[in-house]
């Protein structure tokens, strides 16, 4: 659900449920193995249209985004021009990726969990890897921008039953251009993410989004 905040951020609950259960999982005990297989987003009755980044709410102008004028009138315009028959302010209508974290709100998933890294094989579009580093890594004084960012995660076991169970993850240094969704919500490379996915049962694994964006941005 996007929300204002002190920190003009944007926050999601997006849960996805399990479709099939087989592939690739951790390799030591301490981690999940009850995250293999192939996971796909819930589709929330009667919220229909494209993947939306918070999926309780419709697309495009539905997302209630807090926008300053400058990045409104981005949207107002692009769905004025897709209206038309344009691309809008959507660059993967041109097969450019569409990265993080439109990248995760629509398609199959399948995690592979390793003691240093966390990948992420994601199907049904241009965006096909997301790389997560778990290894207690700082960030690095350089990093070459990319459409999926990068990122560092940290797993923690909430339940305490001696297995990880959550895992927190920072996405930054982000490569455009991009958009939120098909209808050119607009997404400024200057923004950050940082999001907290758990299991909570044996068919749903809940992540929650916190997008962090300047004052120029959202209001």
């Amino acid at each position: 659900m996007l929300k204002r905040s002190s920190m003009a951020a944007a926050a999601l609950l997006m849960t996805t449920s399990m479709t099939n259960f087989g592939g690739a999982a951790a390799g030591e005990m301490k981690y999940p193995t009850n995250w293999k297989g192939q996971w796909s987003r819930v589709i929330v009755p009667g919220v229909g249209g494209q993947g939306a980044f918070d999926q309780t709410r419709l697309w495009g102008r539905g997302q209630q985004a807090p926008l300053t004028p400058e990045y409104q009138k981005v949207l107002d315009e692009s769905i004025a021009d897709q209206a038309k028959g344009g691309l809008g302010n959507y660059p993967s209508a041109q097969c450019l990726p569409s990265g993080m974290p439109r990248m995760m709100t629509f398609g199959a998933q399948e995690y592979i969990i390793l003691p240093e890294i966390t990948y992420i094989l994601v199907g049904g579009g241009v965006d096909h890897t997301r790389r997560i580093f778990t290894d207690g890594r700082d960030w690095p004084a350089e990093v070459e921008p990319t459409f999926a960012g990068y990122s560092i995660g940290k797993w923690s076991d909430e339940d305490g039953d001696g297995v990880y169970d959550t895992l927190e993850v920072e996405t930054r240094h982000f490569k455009g251009p991009r958009a939120y969704d098909a209808s050119g919500l607009p997404f400024p490379s200057t923004i950050s993410q940082s999001s907290r996915s758990a299991f909570i049962s044996t068919r749903t694994i809940r992540t929650c989004c916190m997008m962090k964006a300047p004052s120029s941005i959202m209001l």
